[in-house]
């Protein structure tokens, strides 16, 4: 497996190194901050552990020495052929070091960003190797949620995004190519979607926000978590996705006709939808709520990964 560079080391630059870990990849983690990647290795560890205990590593211990705070940027980038950036969602922060990279990192290494906002155009323009560039946008946590978003700059080499592509893949991520620059990729544009018309639907009354939860976790999420909308839609009507939407279509037209959009987030909606949900998390129950969401999310991948394909 080639060696891997990653650069920051705060929730998903750990997550990062755990995939890469894992797969049989060393390792090299970076952060501009003195300590913090020396500081990284323990959770990293305690990421692996948790990993096997759900048969999702086979070999924790021996993952977490392939994984090394790196003394320099340079010392990092030693010998990699492939980096993952997770610094700060900070454009002048990506363009600082994205040059670095550029100028220190191996001439054949694949240069990729987990910025979840931000597109490379806007921080790989000037670099002499600009053709090595891209997104690569992953569900945090990455270690958990193997989804990553591809999405190059308009000189990214498609060579580029291929062996991105064939790299995560082989480290058991699940990436998907994004056909341009888009704002918010197709997660965000997704989620963002229902999310304006849960915040609608919630603010205007129609639904409180535990039960509007509970209709995701315990309905739609449930589905969604083997099947996507366009193979949920085929199974729903006996001709497949054309008779569901000649069955269905004008329902959703009709939906989809009402306001939602940027509305959702106004001052006053925002407002209604804090005072449903509630008093904010108390100290420390942010991180501990985390902590049983990654368990649960092992446990659904490794049921996943113990049932047969779809035919």
């Amino acid at each position: 497996m080639p060696r891997i560079a990653i650069v920051g080391s705060g929730l998903v630059g750990r997550a990062w190194a755990i995939v890469f870990a894992r797969a049989g990849c060393e390792v090299a983690v970076y952060d501009t901050a003195p300590g913090v990647a020396a500081d990284a290795l323990a959770p990293i560890r305690d990421g692996l552990e948790e990993l096997a205990r759900h048969g999702l590593a086979d070999d924790p211990a021996g993952a977490a020495a392939r994984v090394r705070a790196a003394a320099g940027l340079g010392d990092a980038l030693d010998g990699v052929a492939y980096v993952q950036e997770s610094v700060p969602e900070v454009l002048d922060a990506k363009r600082a070091i994205f040059r670095e990279l550029d100028a220190l990192a191996p001439p054949d290494a694949i240069l990729a960003s987990s910025a979840s906002a931000l597109v490379a155009s806007l921080f790989t323009e000037e670099l002499a190797g600009r053709a090595r560039c891209l997104v690569a946008h992953p569900v945090n946590p990455p270690h958990l949620v193997p989804l990553v978003e591809l999405c190059g700059a308009p000189w990214t080499a498609p060579e580029t995004v291929e062996r991105a592509r064939e790299l995560l893949t082989a480290v058991g991520q699940v990436p998907i190519v994004v056909r341009g620059e888009i704002d918010g990729f197709i997660l965000n544009r997704l989620q963002g979607a229902l999310l304006a018309e849960a915040f609608r639907l919630v603010a205007d009354g129609w639904v409180s926000p535990r039960d509007l939860d509970r209709t995701v976790s315990d309905g739609l999420g449930l589905r969604w978590s083997f099947l996507g909308p366009f193979a949920t839609a085929e199974l729903n009507a006996p001709g497949g996705v054309a008779d569901y939407l000649a069955r269905y279509g004008a329902l959703y037209a009709g939906l989809n006709a009402e306001p939602a959009g940027a509305a959702a987030f106004d001052e006053a909606t925002i407002a209604r939808v804090v005072e449903a949900w509630g008093a904010a998390p108390a100290p420390g129950s942010v991180a501990e709520r985390s902590q049983w969401r990654d368990r649960r999310l092992a446990a659904l991948i490794a049921h996943k990964r113990s049932q047969p394909p779809a035919p």
